[in-house]
């Protein structure tokens, strides 16, 4: 039995806050400037400029990359055979994310009350927090800062096993006109499919936090997200909404069993400062 002190994980969790903000994972960097070499729309090529420059003065002076500094939604991979000591794991998380953004300068985004008092935490907290027990000694938590231009252009629909393939890729590609340059393109499209109404949100969210050079462990899921991220593509919104070649980085994919009667369909947009870090203790 491995033991884990809350504080370990208050500590990881306010170093993570900080630093996810003003850091571009390393893939979602190169895959501006992949973008930018390739980009043929001399409004494109600027807008993309200015995403690179965003990133260098981010990181180098350790500013936010945005000033929407988000939600802070975790994925926690509990292992079985891990015991968390020394208090609660959710006020461990919330604790370190208070921290986090208050010693970090970080926007205060979250109010107490969706529709009456509307009051700010002050601190970005609560945190959302997706659970599960999973075999192993490890608890893995994957931390991301998700602005609300793009949560704000993801949906469910319920579809049936009728609508099949053609109808998944049509929600899935009218969803990405709708969201068109209000949610800061080049995406991160995470797509979530099966499960029930929750699940297939949830596996969207965690699509939309999975790196772009990942692909679905199932090849024919895969081959989707290649092919969806190629045609995607040809939409012609570009960075920003401009116009040019590259709508979206990445079409990531997860799904999960659902009922003989159901096609649930998820999609969780990601901007382009797709900001997130996973950890394992």
């Amino acid at each position: 039995m491995k033991e884990i002190h809350v504080s370990e994980i208050q500590k990881v969790i306010k170093n993570i806050s900080i630093e996810m903000c003003c850091k571009l994972p390393l893939s979602l960097y190169e895959s501006l400037n992949a973008a930018r070499k390739e980009e043929d729309s001399s409004v494109g090529r600027y807008s993309l400029d200015q995403l690179i420059e965003n990133a260098d003065l981010a990181s180098k002076e350790m500013i936010p990359l945005c000033q929407d500094t988000g939600t802070t939604v975790i994925f926690a991979d509990i292992g079985q055979d891990v015991r968390i000591i020394g208090g609660s794991f959710e006020d461990a998380i919330n604790d370190g994310v208070c921290s986090g953004y208050t010693s970090g300068y970080l926007r205060s985004s979250i109010v107490n009350d969706p529709l009456f008092d509307r009051k700010n935490t002050k601190n970005n907290t609560p945190a959302i927090i997706h659970s599960r027990i999973v075999p192993g000694s490890t608890l893995q938590l994957t931390v991301a800062a998700k602005g609300a231009g793009s949560e704000n252009k993801s949906f469910v629909k319920m579809l049936t096993p009728a609508d099949g393939i053609d109808g998944v890729k049509r929600t899935v590609f009218d969803g990405v006109r709708f969201a068109g340059g209000s949610a800061c393109p080049p995406f991160i499209i995470g797509v979530g499919i099966g499960g029930n109404l929750e699940v297939a949100a949830i596996c969207a969210k965690r699509a939309a936090v999975r790196d772009v050079d990942i692909f679905n462990e199932d090849s024919r899921y895969a081959e989707l997200e290649k092919k969806w991220l190629e045609e995607i593509n040809k939409m012609g919104i570009g960075p920003l909404g401009f116009g040019g070649k590259t709508t979206a980085f990445k079409v990531n994919i997860e799904y999960f069993p659902t009922h003989i009667a159901s096609l649930p369909v998820a999609v969780n947009l990601n901007c382009h400062s797709a900001r997130h870090i996973k950890v394992s203790l």
